[in-house]
Order: C-alpha cells, then structure tokens, then sequence
C-alpha cells in the first residue's frame, strides 16, 4: 500500500486533562514512526474537554473525510452532577459554590424534570464553551467579562436516565445527537430544581457503533503505528 494511502481510525479512551488535540498528536506521532508522511492528516470525530473522559475517535489519513459522519453519531455519556454547588463555567474548571439552604429534592423529582429535557429541546450552551460569537469563541469573551447568554439552539435528547443518586451527587446517563452541552443538562437541572447544578464528572461510552469496551488506552499503544493498526475507513458507518 502506497505511504500516503494510509486511512482509517483508532478510538481511543481519553484520559482525564488530555486535550482531544492532544490525543490526535500523539497518533500522528506515532503513525510517522511508524513509516507515514510526516503531513498525514490527523483529526477526531467530536472533541472532549480536557475533563471529560471516554470514547474519541481519531480519524486518519482519507478517513478524515468522514469526520462529519462520525460526529454526526449518537452519542452516550455518564455524568455526575453535584446539585449542592454551581460554577460559571458549570464544572470544575471553575471556581465551586456551595449553595446555601438547598432543598434535597426526591428521585420522583429529579426524574421528572429529567423526562422534559427529552426529544428536539432548545438547549443554551454555556458562556464558557467553544461556540463563536461574532468571530470569537464565546470561553473568550467570558473570561473577559464580556459577551452576552448564548442563544438557544435545537438539540436532539433521546433519554436521560437517573443511574444512581445520593444528595448532593446524582449519576445520569445520557444518549444524545451531536451539540448537546452536559454542562447544560446540569445547569438547568439544578434551576429546575432550585438546587446548585455542576458537571462533577463526565465520561463518553460511544459514539456511533464504537464503544468503550472497545477503546484503547493511550497508554497502551504501540509506539509505532501503521495500516494494520487502524480501523479500515469502510468500516466507520456511524
């Protein structure tokens, strides 16, 4: 196979406080290690804060081309939500805290307003995210104090379930289209409840028909890496 055919996909199990950037760095690292063009296109197929763990797909070579695809994928999280504290930034990049005086709200009600968040929902991304306002990233213009709430966009939920819950802490699991902010979910659960509401913990158990029981750990990877490691392209239907 010719060096600049090389294609497909890792998918990776992304440890907490690495970048999505900096996974797919470490790849292409590898791949030219490996014997692949030093230019080889290295991309994913939906980023993870540095926060979040789980499941990232690294695109390759021509499989880049089907980034849109695999983002497009529906996606499942496990989050923790702390509904005793808040933060700008809705997790722990920011600064917690407490609330004072907080009702423990009943499973009944956590589940309840859980169910509407369910189906085509506006959803408003937090201040601190990667949307761009007017050429800007919206995280920018807040930490200068500048900028307004984000408009509302049509997101798709297709279930919110309650895992676990013992106050402050309640464990979800979600399955959703692409542009859903979890920080968001934990937000408005916590103004629908009038209690505190923050992402504790977030992690990403598939996208598409790729699973976690199927990422590898970074840790894990051959130090060289070519064609035979890769997830062919034809096998990337999301």
């Amino acid at each position: 196979m010719m060096r600049e055919q090389i294609g497909g996909a890792i998918v990776l199990d992304k440890p907490l406080m690495k970048t999505s950037r900096a996974m797919c760095t470490m790849v292409r690292t590898r791949l030219v290690r490996g014997g692949a063009p030093r230019r080889i296109k290295v991309g994913h197929g939906g980023t993870l804060d540095p926060l979040a763990t789980g499941v990232l797909v690294v695109l390759i070579g021509r499989a880049t081309r089907l980034c849109e695809q695999v983002m497009g994928g529906t996606k499942e999280y496990l989050a923790d939500i702390d509904l005793g504290r808040r933060s700008v930034t809705h997790d722990l990049e920011g600064e917690a805290v407490e609330v004072e005086g907080v009702r423990v709200p009943r499973v009944e009600e956590i589940r309840e307003v859980l169910s509407g968040f369910v189906g085509d929902v506006l959803q408003r991304p937090p201040r601190h995210s990667a949307v761009k306002v007017d050429g800007r990233r919206s995280y920018a213009l807040a930490r200068a104090g500048e900028g307004e709430p984000l408009e509302a966009r049509r997101v798709r939920i297709d279930a919110i379930d309650l895992v676990r819950y013992r106050f402050p802490v309640a464990r979800v699991r979600i399955v959703c289209g692409k542009g859903v902010y979890v920080r968001s979910i934990a937000r408005d659960l916590g103004e629908a409840l009038g209690t505190g509401g923050m992402l504790l913990s977030l992690r990403r158990t598939r996208v598409g028909r790729f699973t976690i029981g199927q990422a590898r750990r970074p840790t894990a990877l051959a130090a060289r890496l070519g064609q035979a490691d890769l997830i062919p392209p034809g096998e990337l239907g999301a």
